[in-house]
Parts: C-alpha cells; sequence; structure tokens
C-alpha cells in the first residue's frame, strides 16, 4: 500500500489530526477546535510549512472530520489511523470491525474521558469514508507485555478477574517510539533495558526490555504515577475517604481535584504550564520552587523504582514537551538518582537543540537521550502494518 496515512486523535471537542507520509518534513498536521461552538476552526500546517486557519462554525466532529478529508483528497490517504487511549484486553493495533468497535465501547468505563470521544470519531470516519480501511491504535496495548506483578493490583481477586481492575498504562506509542529510536540509535534495535520518561501536561515513565514494557507508572487510569501538570500523580488511596469525611467533598468533586487541580498546578498555585513554573522559582517564588522539587523528585523515585523491572540499564530517555525543552528539569532529575552511574554533560543538555535528538551523557556509564517523541509517526506505522497484513491475508484467502 501507499505510505499516506491519516491519523485521526479526537478530544471531546477537538480532533488532533496529521497526514503521515514517509518524509518527516512533508507532514500535514493540525487541530480542530471548539467543536460545536460558534467559533470552532481548524489551525494547522500544510505543504511546506504553509499555516492553515478555516472557520467552520458550530462544527460537529462529522463535519471536520469532511472538511479536513475534502481538503486532504489531493494526497489521496490510503488508510485512517486512530488513537485510542484505552484497548482494555487489546494487546495490539486492531483493524476497525463492528467487533473491535464494540470492545472499545466496552472499555469505556476504564477511560470515560477519552474512549467516547474516541468513538464519535471513529464512528463518523467510517460513515464518511467506508471505503478506506481504518486502524485503532492503543495508548494501552504497548503495555500488555507487562507480567502480572507489575499489573496486578493487590486488592481482591474478584475485582480483577470480574471487573478488569489492573494496571494498564498510557502513552504506550511514545514509549515504543522513544524506546525503539534510542535502541536502534546505540547500535542494538530492540535490545537491552531502557528507561523513559514522557513528560508534558500528562506525564509517565516506563521499563523496556527487549523491545517490550515490562513497567509504567500509569495505572488503571491516567492518574497514577509521577506528578503531572495538573493531574496528583500517587496519591493515598485512603486520601478520597479523608476528604468525604472531613470536607463533605463527593466523589466527582474528589476527581476533578485530583485530576484538573492538582499536579504543578496545585502545588504553584500558578500554573500548569513547566516554563511558567520555572520563571517563577527563578523570581523567587517558594510554592513554584517546590512544586519542580517535587516533580523531579517523584520523577526521579518512579525511574529507580521501574529500574527493578530491568536486569540491566542501557540508558536513559527523556522525551515529551518538558523532556525535549527543559534542560534544567532533566539536570534536576538525574541529580536525584546518583547511584545509577548515570553522567550528565552539562553543556551538551544546554546547548541541545529544540526539537533535535541527542545523548546528553559524558560516555561513561549508562547513556542519557533526549529524543523527540513522535507519536503520529508511530501509529501510522502501526497502521501501514495491520493493513499491509490484512491485506497479505485476503490475497493468500483467494488463492485457496
Amino acid at each position: 500500500m501507499a505510505t499516506s496515512v491519516l491519523v485521526i486523535n479526537c478530544g471531546s471537542s477537538s480532533i488532533k489530526y496529521a497526514l503521515v507520509s514517509e518524509r518527516r518534513e512533508d507532514r500535514i498536521y493540525g487541530l480542530a477546535e471548539n467543536l460545536g461552538a460558534a467559533d470552532a476552526r481548524i489551525k494547522g500546517i500544510t505543504v511546506g510549512g504553509e499555516p492553515l486557519e478555516l472557520s467552520i462554525p458550530y462544527a460537529d466532529h462529522a463535519k471536520a472530520l469532511e472538511t479536513l478529508l475534502a481538503r486532504l483528497a489531493n494526497y489521496k490517504p490510503q488508510a485512517i489511523g486512530h488513537r485510542v487511549v484505552h484497548g482494555g484486553s487489546l494487546t495490539k493495533a486492531e483493524l476497525l470491525t463492528p467487533e473491535i468497535i464494540e470492545r472499545i465501547r466496552a472499555a469505556t468505563p476504564l477511560a470515560p474521558l477519552h474512549n467516547p470521544a474516541h468513538l464519535i470519531g471513529i464512528d463518523a470516519t467510517v460513515r464518511l469514508f467506508p471505503e478506506l480501511p481504518q486502524v485503532a491504535v492503543f495508548d494501552t496495548a504497548f503495555h500488555q507485555t507487562m507480567p502480572p506483578h507489575a499489573y496486578r493490583y493487590a486488592i481482591p481477586k474478584f475485582l480483577y478477574t470480574d471487573h478488569n481492575v489492573r494496571r494498564y498504562g498510557f502513552h504506550g506509542t511514545s514509549h515504543a517510539y522513544v524506546s525503539d529510536k534510542a535502541s536502534e540509535l546505540a547500535g542494538n534495535l530492540k535490545k537491552g533495558g531502557w528507561l523513559t520518561a514522557h513528560l508534558g501536561n500528562g506525564s509517565s515513565t516506563c521499563a523496556v526490555w527487549n523491545g517490550q514494557s515490562v513497567d509504567t507508572s500509569m495505572g488503571l487510569t491516567p492518574l497514577e504515577g509521577v506528578v503531572m501538570g495538573t493531574r496528583s500523580g500517587d496519591v493515598d488511596p485512603s486520601l478520597h475517604s479523608f476528604l468525604a469525611k472531613n470536607l463533605g467533598w463527593d466523589l466527582a468533586k474528589i476527581d476533578k481535584v485530583l485530576n484538573n487541580e492538582s499536579g504543578l498546578l496545585g502545588l504553584s498555585q500558578l500554573s500548569n504550564d513547566m516554563r511558567t513554573v520555572i520563571e517563577a522559582a527563578k523570581n523567587g517564588n517558594e510554592d513554584a520552587s517546590l512544586a519542580i522539587e517535587v516533580f523531579s523528585y517523584r520523577l526521579a523515585k518512579s525511574l529507580a523504582a521501574l529500574s527493578c523491572g530491568l536486569p540491566t540499564l542501557d540508558g536513559l530517555i527523556f522525551t515529551g514537551g518538558i523532556g525535549e525543552n527543559s534542560a534544567y528539569i532533566r539536570e534536576k532529575t538525574l541529580a536525584y538518582l546518583p547511584h545509577f552511574g548515570l553522567q550528565l554533560d552539562k553543556d551538551q543538555n544546554n546547548n541541545l537543540k529544540r526539537g533535535t535528538e541527542g545523548r546528553i551523557d559524558n560516555g561513561n556509564g549508562p547513556q542519557i537521550w533526549v529524543i523527540p517523541t513522535d507519536e503520529e509517526g508511530r501509529i501510522a506505522k502501526e497502521t501501514r502494518q495491520v493493513v499491509e497484513a490484512a491485506e497479505n491475508t485476503a490475497s493468500v484467502a483467494s488463492l485457496v
């Protein structure tokens, strides 16, 4: 098949899109936002890096997708790849069929903020473009190689067997992409042990052994794990009970506070944007300074814990908006891991250009890489593989 794949990532009122071809510099991408509102619009980058801004007042997901596909028709995408946060027990990318769509729907209780939006996008594209093969690529799939001792909670067994309560992990496409890239650059593709830190408004860590996830920081939901922009990360499980009894908060209120009002924002009382928090800390804001220390310490603590899943440690990878761009956070995090033999080259760390990959260690001990993630590229790659496998299976069947 041709290599042009349209990658779709539907939110409740937005659609991120990218038309991915063989060369990353040829990529067309953007965001349809404020869907359903008077100021709904599409903003993006077209061929040659030209900006695009298009008003689509009151457009819903279907209308926005129809508009996008009309603009991209000349480029003839051969397939559509959907980012889906939660695949439940699905362990790999899947060609969309009625059965797979129902399994995505069945996983909605595990991702109530994400899967319904993905299903809206899937329904619209299947209806509008039934001739195009479509594939679901799951954030959780990469982590389905975790062993039971990493994904089971120490709770009554029936909650796992009857209600699927377990650790799933997220950001799988990012962790898969950067760990593959780092091992390839190190000359040993999909070999060895790597720790990956995807750091952005949502953040998670992962331990990867021979190209497979063996543990990760996020769990049943994306709330578990390290400190994030607005999410608390790990807290005492009894916090819910404490807040309900002492403050009279209901579950909806507690969930909103932990997901939307905590993390960097809650600690700093300023912003969920690390750049703003760092600037405030430099100007003497003590809350901002504490937010940075908590973020860096909890991140280092998570990486140290996940190292238990690796027989050997070949290297550490930083990615995501913060991981790729904040030399300050990388240095502070590594300072909390002196016993791992990670030796930072401060000049290389500080001089690494935005959006570029490179090593920031001094050549001794485990490697330390900064690698810009490419989740859209990974989704497109998995989409191609699924479609090509389906075409090959159909060709063989026709010969029988």
